[in-house]
């Protein structure tokens, strides 16, 4: 249920332009990456909603991998019985627009220029200058609140303990893997990353748990029985479920959002109705197939290549991929390409479009450090001209490394605008 109203952007702005507003948003990225709580709660006070009581019912999720699929898998069971739903993920994939949904619908140009340009008349409340990824945060809790949404998901952008996502109390929480990433942030250990996203945690609040790494399993616990909270394992999935996203490891994801969709809406759902959801969800950008050669997934670290190799194995067998990679720095490369090297045919380099992008050489550098040295590679300026140089060499294309990457490619094949972002 709805426990408040809050009230947000003024309708009708003279002057509100979306392009100017999101270019303005953009900038902001020059800030960097800044953890802390007190610019959300400043923003969003500012927007009269209060982050210790939002309105919505809140399901928060934190996690290394899954994050993304668990929000879409969770938010569809929950609409397909009526409820209205709010989702905010990062990154998007094509346009800014796709990281703030309600009802499954994207925010429009309107309200992204019009709650920005609010926004913008706020940040001087912020005793440092707020960023690209707390704007977002209040601009889609502005957006959910005004359209008085029954429950908001919110992925976490980064960790947990300090993301700007904690900053908002919230009802459930989910944590849905944790490894090894973002250690310049969060930590050189698996102990340190899952005490940071074990951060989410709240007295009062239980948390659903997937099939963490026993030391992340034991700070986890630890944290929750501080905090005397239940700390909840999924139930399986059901062996004769499907799955609408494809892999193994989708059935643990779906298993997490069906146990947070019914701990939050459990008198709503039907057995029936969540399996339907669950069997035709779909999240681009994780093992998406574009035709019958093609297929797209955002693995940049190495737990989630490993869960790429696995799925590429049962989707296709033993045929090899020839993969299309690029990347960004400050990740675990050569750990990527060592989990991906059984399925390797060839590699087509290609410089992500961001500034944090690594280089050809870099690139390839990686790929010798993983013992990759010997497999055919070419190099290119293009992404149309790299997918079409590895079809050409017959069997099957993975365009893999980077979500800035599959973005892109999407962008490519669908015939729509690719924004570019640093975050």
């Amino acid at each position: 249920m709805v426990r408040g109203q809050g009230f947000f952007f003024v309708r009708n702005s003279p002057g509100v332009n979306y392009t100017e507003s999101i270019d303005w948003l953009y900038g902001t990225q020059t800030f960097g990456i800044k953890l802390g709580l007190e610019n959300p709660r400043t923003l969003l006070s500012a927007l009269a909603i209060d982050p210790d009581d939002p309105g919505p019912a809140i399901l928060h999720v934190a996690g290394t991998n899954g994050k993304g699929s668990v929000c879409a898998m969770t938010e569809r069971i929950l609409r397909d019985v009526g409820i209205k739903t709010g989702l905010f993920t990062s990154p998007h994939l094509v346009t800014y627009r796709e990281r703030i949904r309600v009802n499954g619908t994207m925010i429009s140009e309107e309200m992204v220029a019009e709650g920005l340009s609010e926004l913008r008349g706020r940040t001087y409340l912020c005793e440092n200058h707020p960023t690209f990824f707390e704007l977002s945060l209040a601009l889609a809790m502005g957006h959910f609140v005004r359209e008085r949404c029954e429950v908001v998901i919110l992925e976490t952008g980064m960790g947990g303990r300090l993301d700007a996502t904690n900053a908002i109390w919230s009802d459930l929480s989910v944590i849905t893997s944790i490894g090894l990433d973002h250690q310049q942030w969060l930590g050189e250990t698996i102990r340190e990353i899952a005490a940071e996203k074990a951060g989410i945690l709240k007295e009062g609040v239980p948390v659903i748990i997937g099939d963490l790494h026993p030391e992340a399993r034991e700070v986890v616990g630890r944290r929750a029985l501080a905090l005397g909270i239940p700390c909840v394992e999924a139930h399986p999935l059901p062996d004769d479920w499907e799955t609408g996203l494809k892999g193994s490891h989708q059935r643990e994801n779906a298993a997490l959002a069906v146990e947070a969709a019914c701990r939050l809406e459990g008198e709503r759902l039907t057995e029936e109705g969540i399996r339907h959801s669950v069997a035709t969800v779909q999240w681009p950008g994780r093992f998406q197939q574009i035709d019958d050669s093609l297929y797209l997934d955002g693995a940049h670290n190495p737990s989630a290549a490993e869960v790429l190799r696995r799925t590429w194995q049962e989707q296709c067998g033993d045929e090899k991929a020839h993969l299309v990679f690029g990347a960004v720095g400050s990740k675990d490369i050569a750990g990527v390409f060592q989990a991906l090297l059984p399925i390797l045919a060839s590699v087509s380099f290609i410089p992500v479009q961001s500034e944090r992008r690594l280089t050809v050489e870099e690139m390839r550098a990686f790929l010798r450090e993983a013992g990759g040295g010997a497999v055919p590679q070419e190099e290119f300026e293009s992404l149309p001209d790299a997918v079409a140089s590895a079809q050409a060499r017959g069997g099957k294309t993975l365009v893999a490394g980077s979500l800035f990457l599959v973005g892109e490619a999407l962008g490519h094949f669908l015939g729509e605008r690719f924004e570019v972002s640093l975050q």
